[in-house]
């Protein structure tokens, strides 16, 4: 074999290779999107099918794992699937940062959430008391992503909350403690819908609040520092 046509088969495999790992990234992002638009309708059976088998999710205090889990976690409107009226949630999903595994098996994503929730006056009363009628949320994703015969799935959801606020008093008033959730104090099956365990309360605004990075500084390559 000549050198030439050595060199433009390794040309070849590495080009193949490089669309590949984009077609890994924009299926993960389809996938993440996916559970954005669930969530805005409280589709949740859907949700929960975006999940890995032996899947762990982190939400508040809690940690869950695996699909029957997944399941508990979602099951927070005690039984409420799908579009309701009077009930706002748009989640927004940006700034998406992916990275993928050397051998293309698992994925890494940050994704910066934005969301607008709210219940209109009129459909007051079919809500649980205490829900806001009207507030914003931001917050961190910071999943792992599996990929199982050929299928990305969410393999670790990590999601932290940043900062919520009452549309009508601004983020300069902001409470300490989280609106519409609160932290959770019981585990299953004491807590029918509660995670397997707990772990340490996660800060939000006006709390100093980071969620570590899954990727280096993509010029010193460098870990980015948090303190």
């Amino acid at each position: 074999m000549s050198e030439a046509l050595q060199g433009l088969q390794e040309r070849v495999a590495r080009l193949e290779d490089a669309v590949a790992r984009q077609r890994d990234i924009e299926a993960v992002r389809r996938l993440h999107y996916t559970y954005g638009y669930c969530m805005d309708k409280w589709l949740f059976d859907d949700i929960v099918d975006l999940y890995a088998d032996d899947c762990r999710l982190y939400f508040m205090n809690g940690v869950w794992e695996g699909r029957a889990g997944a399941r508990r976690l979602y099951n927070w409107t005690n039984g409420l699937h799908g579009p309701q009226d009077g009930m706002l949630a748009e989640h927004v999903l940006a700034q998406d940062i992916i990275d993928i595994a050397p051998d293309r098996s698992r994925g890494w994503g940050r994704f910066r959430v934005l969301l607008l929730c709210g219940v209109h006056e009129a459909w007051r009363a079919q809500f649980p008391q205490g829900w806001p009628a009207q507030f914003w949320e931001g917050g961190v994703h910071e999943n792992e992503y599996v990929r199982e015969e050929g299928v990305w799935k969410i393999s670790v959801f990590n999601y932290r909350i940043a900062f919520q606020f009452a549309h009508e008093a601004g983020w300069s008033r902001a409470p300490i403690d989280p609106l519409m959730v609160t932290n959770l104090t019981r585990t299953f099956p004491d807590d029918p819908n509660g995670p397997d365990r707990l772990r340490e309360p996660q800060p939000q605004w006006p709390r100093a609040n980071a969620m570590p990075f899954h990727f280096t500084h993509p010029v010193t390559g460098r870990p980015l520092r948090l303190g």
